[in-house]
């Protein structure tokens, strides 16, 4: 089902709360009645949409630390930002649905956010290559508003220049 969850994030950002749940379980390859089934209500697949993109944005952290240095790791990780917020954008008014369904689906978002990207800066500054000041609360500020600012789709290349422009700011100071 987790297909189901990921074709949901981008139905539901293209087409908003109306987006029919049939087109879903088509583009996953599943049938109506089996997404019924793991999915009750539309809200129970929103919020499932969103904690799976939630969680593919925080679990990618501890990967990319392995794959490549911490400030490359760091900066992979904030394009990743970009797309996950990207995502929660265009899913606004689904999202919203879910919270007036009496469901609170970012109850654990912040803390899970916080640890990858305290994990993220704790290597980049250990390797001497960003400013040790830095807090996790800071950074995920300047990424939500690169986020609210160049947020779109078609604003990509701007959130990009907006990612390489903070990373840059980081650096200053990191060897002295």
């Amino acid at each position: 089902m987790s297909r189901a969850r990921d074709r949901s994030v981008r139905v539901f950002a293209e087409e908003g709360l109306n987006a029919r749940l049939e087109r879903i379980a088509k583009e996953a390859g599943v049938g109506s009645g089996t997404l019924y089934r793991n999915f009750p209500t539309r809200e129970v697949l929103i919020e499932a949409a969103y904690r799976s993109e939630l969680s593919r944005l925080c679990d990618a952290a501890p990967g990319l630390l392995a794959a490549m240095p911490p400030r490359e790791a760091l900066r992979a990780w904030m394009g990743r930002f970009i797309d996950y917020a990207t995502a929660k954008l265009g899913m606004a008014e689904a999202l919203r649905a879910v919270v007036d369904s009496g469901v609170n689906p970012y109850a654990r978002s912040h803390e899970l956010m916080m640890t990858a990207l305290t994990s993220l800066l704790d290597a980049a500054t250990a390797a001497g290559t960003i400013r040790s000041d830095i807090k996790a609360t800071d950074m995920f500020a300047a990424l939500t508003g690169v986020a609210l600012a160049s947020g779109k789709p078609d604003q990509r290349e701007q959130a990009e220049r907006l990612l390489d422009l903070t990373l840059d700011g980081l650096r200053y100071g990191a060897a002295g």
